[in-house]
């Protein structure tokens, strides 16, 4: 017995990672993955994205190693991506950047940031940078959201998509917890549509 405890310890990582499969899978046995819609998210195509260069060059050895160690790959959304929630047309248009879901690096071997959280993390961070969404029409917008709100799309879209109920509300309470960081940077910087 000591000899597990020790190594689940050694391993913690591992751990971690195992009892969040459990608890998740025990989630899932009392039927609350099931097919409704929670916000009506619907797209017909996966956005077409351009990966940017991690900046890299000319930062010097230890500078180099941080950004490698820390940093996150980029995306370019390189087409007008279209998609709905709730029956209303909306658009991330071409040339808006994001990383991803925001994802702790240590984490990244088991949740990639361009993984089932893709599609969430692309209308999470758009929505984070402008506090409102872009219709289709691209003259019209949801109207200001809060964080809290923007926090909730992305949980709920994230639902829908990969059915991982327990995995997006721990990305949910993530986001609560420590997404006020970037709001706070975006509302700073006043982005504008």
């Amino acid at each position: 017995m000591e000899f597990i405890v020790d190594q689940l310890v050694t391993w913690w990582q591992f751990t971690v990672v195992g009892i969040l499969i459990i608890l998740g899978f025990i989630i899932n046995l009392f039927g609350v993955d099931q097919d409704d819609d929670i916000i009506g998210f619907e797209y017909s195509d996966m956005p077409k994205l351009k990966p940017l260069r991690i900046p890299t060059a000319g930062k010097g050895f230890w500078g180099a190693l941080w950004m490698w160690l820390t940093g996150t790959r980029h995306w370019e959304v390189a087409e007008d991506w279209n998609y709905k929630i709730g029956g209303e047309s909306y658009v991330i248009p071409a040339g808006f950047k994001f990383d991803g879901a925001s994802i702790p690096k240590f984490l990244h071997t088991w949740l990639s940031p361009t993984g089932v959280l893709l599609m969430g993390g692309l209308v999470h961070d758009y929505a984070y940078k402008y506090a409102t969404l872009l219709k289709s029409n691209k003259k019209s917008t949801m109207g200001d959201i809060d964080q809290k709100k923007a926090d909730e799309i992305f949980r709920d879209i994230n639902i829908e998509q990969n059915g991982f109920h327990f995995l997006n509300k721990l990305a949910y309470w993530a986001l609560r917890i420590g997404g006020f960081m970037a709001w706070n940077s975006h509302r700073k910087v006043n982005s504008k549509i």
